[in-house]
């Protein structure tokens, strides 16, 4: 472990990157939002989370030869998966996009990409300052941003969901539509969370 100390720290750290990228490339697509594009926009998205599973698997292999582990493999191995799982959610919005073959974006669409992004980006930072948990200045803040970022959140898809029920109760097609779209949107800030509360736990074990 002495030749790579900090493997770990960083795999998960390039997790974390991948969900950034994700979430800037989602970004980017509802800012010029043309339903005509949605099927490359997708293979381009499915090219990122695919990097994403193939860092994930490089996690896997490296701890099925190793025994001494920085932090509790139990720990490493769950906050890989919570890792994936944000940039699935990420790829399921523009999935979603594309199944409903929507061409018209609601109004809260892209806001709530940005708090995705505001999101992944602070869980990012976090995760490089991982490896220097002890003396880190700055990790502890950048989980409170990812928790101040998830409570934004929460609050607009209360705020979405409700607005589909009371201005389109006659339209169940557009209220299911709609309902899924943002339900994975906020399952991936929420995704984001547990990354950093499982973070604040790790760091509170080992210290």
């Amino acid at each position: 472990m002495a030749k790579d100390k900090n493997y770990y720290f960083n795999a998960l750290a390039r997790q974390a990157e991948y969900a950034r990228e994700g979430s800037k490339k989602l970004v980017s697509i509802l800012e010029a939002f043309n339903h005509t594009k949605i099927t490359e926009q997708l293979v381009e998205m499915h090219e990122i989370e695919n990097a994403a599973d193939g860092q994930n698997h490089e996690i896997f292999k490296k701890l099925a030869r190793e025994f001494i582990t920085p932090i509790d493999r139990e720990d490493i191995i769950e906050m890989a998966h919570r890792l994936d799982d944000i940039v699935d959610y990420i790829e399921d919005v523009l999935q979603q996009l594309y199944m409903y073959d929507v061409r018209e974006l609601n109004d809260s669409m892209l806001p709530f990409a940005v708090l995705m992004e505001k999101s992944s980006s602070a869980l990012c930072e976090a995760l490089q300052e991982f490896h220097n948990f002890k003396k880190s200045d700055t990790l502890n803040q950048k989980l409170i941003d990812v928790n101040d970022f998830e409570e934004e959140a929460d609050d607009l898809y209360q705020k979405t969901i409700r607005d589909l029920y009371v201005n389109h109760s006659d339209d169940a097609v557009h209220i299911m539509r709609w309902s899924n779209v943002f339900l994975r949107m906020e399952r991936c800030v929420d995704a984001c969370e547990n990354v950093a509360d499982m973070v604040a736990t790790i760091v509170l074990k080992n210290s």
